[in-house]
């Protein structure tokens, strides 16, 4: 087999790859090809036609659809590559020296939140930052916030599985819904975070409370001070240009009573 024939048939995988992306991407979001094409400004045959691989579409109309879409920016830069073009978006490491405007503002959203908790993770809900809050609920929780609150603390984890904070969570089954529905809908494009579902899964109750999506998840958590209840609230960057920004969350805590206000003040301050 010539070189040649190895390249074809490596583009030919890769267009396909493309394809799929596309599809899928439309499919889950239930918007019909007509309408696609309608976004994009193309007729439907010539969308079917890039879809199913008959057509190879140009940069940018390879980007027009993935913005119709909205696609994230990691499966914008998948359907760019698999297409033969350079990826649009860049991925740089969070201790990068040019993401010092990006740190600064995290710094600055944490630290304002203070003394209620709050924390900065991936994509995959791994920690990143946290702030004294964060460190104070960890005290009351009889955990040491220098073992804890450290590269490798995941979210999911401590909350879901067995022997973590999670077992310290009153309404320990509505928390454990809202996470996981979130999770799940997070995961169809954050590889790391679908792995990590299937390791969570058995721990899972197989017969968790369906409710619906809300931007606030209460939680009241039995503690040394008593027990405490927050509300807390997922942000995420506006219109990123960079696939790590892309991915950060940043979750506040907010006291849902005195009680956890006079509580969260007394411990941050320790």
């Amino acid at each position: 087999m010539t070189s040649e024939v190895i390249a074809a048939m490596s583009a030919a995988v890769r267009i396909r790859r493309m394809n799929s992306t596309l599809a899928t991407l439309r499919n889950e979001r239930r918007i019909s090809q007509l309408e696609l094409a309608l976004r994009v400004g193309v007729s439907q045959r010539h969308l079917s036609c890039i879809e199913t691989g008959r057509a190879k579409p140009s940069r940018p109309m390879l980007i027009a659809v993935l913005d119709a879409l909205e696609a994230p920016l990691p499966e914008r830069n998948r359907a760019l590559l698999a297409a033969g073009f350079a990826p649009a978006y860049a991925e740089t490491d969070l201790d990068d020296p040019a993401m010092a405007p990006v740190r600064k503002a995290l710094t600055h959203l944490l630290d304002a939140h203070d003394p209620a908790p709050a924390l900065v993770m991936d994509g995959a809900w791994n920690l990143l930052l946290a702030n004294k809050g964060m460190r104070g609920l960890i005290r009351l929780l009889g955990a040491d916030p220098a073992t804890h609150l450290v590269p490798g603390f995941n979210l999911l984890r401590a909350c879901l599985k067995p022997g973590g904070f999670g077992e310290a969570c009153v309404n320990r089954e509505q928390v454990a819904a809202a996470l996981w529905q979130r999770a799940n809908s997070e995961a169809i494009h954050v590889p790391a975070l679908k792995a990590m579902l299937e390791e969570l899964r058995p721990h899972v109750p197989k017969a968790l409370p369906l409710e619906p999506s809300t931007p606030l998840l209460h939680t009241t958590l039995r503690t040394t001070a008593g027990e405490l209840s927050f509300f807390s609230a997922f942000t995420t960057f506006g219109t990123p240009l960079d696939v790590t920004v892309a991915s950060l969350r940043v979750e506040h805590f907010f006291p849902a009573d005195d009680a956890t206000r006079r509580a969260m003040a007394a411990a941050a301050s320790d």
